[in-house]
């Protein structure tokens, strides 16, 4: 079963001058795949990575997400589908600080608001004894290392049960133990969750272990 699908997908910036910046970008990744997407910085894979995510929504072309098409649909509607099918891991964690770990991973699922107060809290703590922090629950945020955030941003990018997890350069702010330790996670996400990810890194070591590398140039797919 195919998680994303694209079909001809064009990108232009339009200020100061028209700018094509993604041209005819037509991919798809299966479920249980683990795709990473390389390619100088300015080649348009941020940008790409935007849309797919349905953050960005001029272009033109199709997006299929979880087999629906979801081009075109309003940005209310839009916001609903990203919060329930994609989870998001960056390459700065986004947690707030004041909060606790266990606050931190329930927002996505209290914002879809499917399930009651006390099956999100059992669900949080279900994912991060998943990625072996669940000592760290009760913590601020603000308390942990940078390896320990950056499995906690995991964690909540996981509440919803997604269809894929999309990462813009998530190992980017770790050390190499580290980045080795997230790959670890994701890896067994893909083969044990059969879980779809698609990350966007600089790191070839990290590319080179995942199941297929899309490389990018001048907004094109050249492999």
């Amino acid at each position: 079963m195919k998680v994303l699908e694209t079909k001809k997908i064009n990108k232009h910036f339009h200020n100061p001058v028209d700018f094509h910046v993604l041209k005819d970008i037509t991919l798809s990744i299966d479920q249980g795949e683990f795709v990473s997407i390389m390619g100088k910085s300015g080649c348009g894979k941020s940008t790409l990575l935007y849309i797919l995510s349905t953050m960005d929504t001029d272009y033109t072309g199709e997006l299929h997400l979880a087999g629906e098409l979801v081009s075109g649909k309003p940005q209310q509607e839009l916001a609903v589908i990203r919060n329930e099918h994609i989870g998001f891991v960056f390459q700065f964690h986004y947690l707030l600080p004041e909060f606790t770990v266990l606050d931190n991973v329930m927002l996505p699922a209290r914002k879809l608001g499917k399930k009651s107060y006390k099956e999100i809290r059992q669900d949080a703590y279900d994912k991060l004894e998943l990625l072996g922090i669940q000592e760290q629950a009760d913590k601020k945020a603000s308390m942990l290392s940078g390896g320990q955030k950056q499995r906690v941003s995991i964690a909540r990018a996981l509440i919803n049960d997604p269809a894929i997890i999309m990462g813009d350069e998530p190992t980017g702010n770790l050390d190499t133990k580290n980045s080795e330790n997230v790959f670890n996670i994701f890896k067994d996400l893909s083969t044990k969750q059969n879980l779809s990810l698609l990350i966007v890194t600089h790191d070839q070591d990290f590319a080179d272990k995942t199941d297929r590398i899309i490389v990018m140039e001048d907004g094109n797919i050249i492999s």
